[in-house]
């Protein structure tokens, strides 16, 4: 049975409700990217493609029902909701909603569905990418044949280098954490997984073996993080805690900056004995003298893990989905809840 197009699915729609778009212009533009993405919004939503609102305190919404939020979007605070008496949805095209939907909101019982499903696969794949370059030295092998530019006997050079066997240790079951753990399946690779909502039982069947953060840090030749920024975190990879990584341990940091000390991290890879990936950092962007940017072994990246260019089409769709089966009475597939905000990014 064939898929049905954009226009039989919009035919077969209870309703049509009035929408607005609430983001940056930038990013309307990236993420509604293509002619037959704008068209099938268009279809499920009485939305003006052209009018986007960064500032609500411009924006008429005396009859929206339904916004569809992006970076950008301002906090949707109780001034807002005053002004959006019929608003009953938030659906948003990103991962997550902390910054913009308030206590406000979920006191008034918008329902609210967000995109981070959908843009945790990007962040695992760099993720797993990141993971097996560490251990195959392939970084270090690169600079030292740009600089010698002649054969080297690789394994003499870097006996220690390579993927088998190795000890991967997964900080965080999120979304993304769990998603890394399926992508390791396929390798020889020993994981562990701490994180304090997870059961021995539940990390076996994620293919790990629950330990402690110390435990992990301790026994880990790569050790990736997962975990929410929330006080709790603030800084959980301090100075004593990254001093327990093995030498020649890579770090890999695609959640957020906060959850690591960085001036103990300078300070640490700056003796040289560990490794780093860092696509997120505390400030974000760090100031031009940072030595992170030169030091040889920290591969940093702009925050490029999530979602980017024809990524952007897959968060697009996601949210399509979502608008589809509110228009029709469904409930949402990925919804946000409350309760969850407090143990999520």
């Amino acid at each position: 049975m064939t898929a049905l197009s954009n226009a039989q699915q919009a035919s077969q729609l209870s309703r049509r409700p009035r929408g607005v778009l609430a983001m940056s212009q930038t990013v309307r533009a990236d993420v509604f990217s293509t002619p037959e993405l704008l068209d099938r919004l268009t279809r499920l939503v009485d939305v003006d493609p052209d009018l986007v609102v960064d500032d609500f305190s411009c924006a008429d919404l005396s009859d929206v029902e339904v916004l569809i939020t992006g970076w950008g979007c301002p906090p949707i605070e109780e001034s807002v909701l005053l002004r959006a008496p019929d608003l009953r949805a938030v659906v948003h095209t990103a991962g997550t909603v902390k910054e913009i939907v308030s206590a406000a909101c979920w006191e008034r019982g918008i329902t609210v569905s967000s995109a981070t499903e959908a843009n945790a696969m990007p962040v695992a794949e760099y993720t797993l990418a990141a993971i097996l370059f560490a251990q195959k030295r392939v970084l270090e092998m690169a600079q030292t044949y740009r600089e010698l530019r002649s054969p080297v006997h690789w394994t003499a050079e870097f006996p220690d280098a390579g993927n088998y066997q190795r000890t991967i240790g997964i900080v965080g079951a999120s979304r993304i954490g769990r998603r890394v753990l399926e992508l390791l399946a396929p390798f020889d690779f020993e994981v562990l997984v701490s994180d304090p909502y997870v059961t021995e039982p539940e990390a076996r069947v994620m293919g790990a073996r629950l330990v402690d953060l110390d435990e992990l840090l301790d026994l880990s030749d790569t050790v990736s993080l997962h975990a929410p920024s929330l006080p709790e975190t603030h800084h959980m990879i301090d100075r004593r805690r990254l001093r327990r990584l093995r030498d020649g341990a890579t770090l890999i940091n695609t959640a957020r900056g906060s959850l690591i000390d960085t001036d103990a991290l300078v300070d640490e890879l700056s003796s040289g004995r560990i490794f780093a990936v860092l696509d997120v950092t505390e400030p974000e962007v760090l100031p031009p003298s940072s030595p992170l940017y030169d030091l040889p072994n920290v591969l940093l990246t702009p925050h490029i893990a999530g979602s980017i260019g024809r990524e952007l089409e897959r968060l697009a769709t996601r949210a399509l989905d979502e608008l589809q089966r509110y228009a029709n009475g469904a409930p949402f597939a990925y919804p946000v809840l409350p309760d969850q905000l407090s143990r999520s990014a």
